[in-house]
């Protein structure tokens, strides 16, 4: 992990990030770049993932000067979504379902975290970004992907309810009931072309440009004053707030849970299937 320089007679900000094993980051200057995945094959959200995000996160509250955190998968993908085999060790060792609960409410807090962080967030996406990659990615403040993204929102299709970081409210919100709708219903993929078009992407490149259309946003943010956009960002999202009419992420832990503990006992759909490619 980087140790992390504090700046000009700022003493207290001298000091590095927790240790982490799930993902990668890299300082430079007040640009914080963190990659999923502590190797090119771990694209799944792991309780070791969210730990070291939520860990990261927290350790912001104290970085002031670091004002853009960019977001970005260490593989081929992005990130395929939560690891589902996670959720039937955690029923398997607790029927009850209170570790599987207490897992995804771990999914709820770094969501939070994202959306309520000083820095300026922003996605970097490429290749595949299914189920809860994309519920993450959405709660940034933006989002670029390259053309040769694909999205999908397969939990309807795997027997499950979407149910992961309340990120149902906040799709909404950046894409409109509609579209989300007909994508969590049908489970259809979908390309950068059409992300951009709903919203869900504000920017297309290529991806050998992917680099150079994200610089394109740091470069700017770094030159405004840091109050303007701490307040800026977070009236923007105090007005996407108030546009979602009930706030019902808290309840996405014991839904997902019943669901699971249902279909282990047999009352309702089976165990959830890998995701088609």
């Amino acid at each position: 992990m980087t140790d992390i320089p504090a700046t000009a007679g700022s003493a207290d900000l001298h000091r590095p990030f927790a240790t982490t094993t799930a993902i990668q980051t890299d300082l430079d200057g007040p640009v914080l770049r963190i990659r999923l995945g502590a190797t090119p094959e771990d694209n799944t959200f792991t309780v070791a993932l969210l730990d070291d995000l939520l860990a990261v996160l927290h350790a912001l509250h104290d970085r002031p000067d670091i004002r853009v955190l960019l977001l970005t998968g260490a593989g081929d993908d992005f990130n395929l979504g939560a690891e589902r085999t996670e959720f039937q060790t955690a029923l398997a060792h607790d029927p009850t379902g209170t570790a599987l609960r207490r897992m995804n409410d771990k999914a709820l807090r770094v969501c939070e975290a994202l959306e309520n962080t000083h820095a300026i967030t922003i996605a970097r996406l490429h290749g595949r970004v299914i189920g809860a990659g994309l519920a993450l990615a959405s709660y940034c403040d933006l989002r670029a992907g390259a053309d040769d993204c694909r999205f999908r929102m397969p939990e309807v299709a795997l027997g499950l309810p979407p149910a992961w970081g309340g990120a149902m409210g906040r799709l909404i919100a950046e894409a409109g009931v509609s579209h989300i709708r007909e994508l969590m219903l049908t489970g259809e993929n979908f390309d950068a072309a059409a992300a951009q078009r709903l919203g869900l992407l504000h920017k297309v490149a290529p991806r050998d440009g992917l680099d150079a259309a994200v610089d394109s946003w740091i470069r700017p943010l770094l030159r405004r004053a840091p109050e303007a956009l701490v307040l800026t960002k977070r009236m923007l999202n105090g007005y996407a707030r108030a546009a979602r009419t009930a706030e019902v992420g808290l309840l996405d832990a014991h839904l997902l849970s019943a669901h699971l503990g249902l279909a282990q006992t047999g009352q309702s759909a089976p165990p959830p299937a890998p995701v088609p490619s």
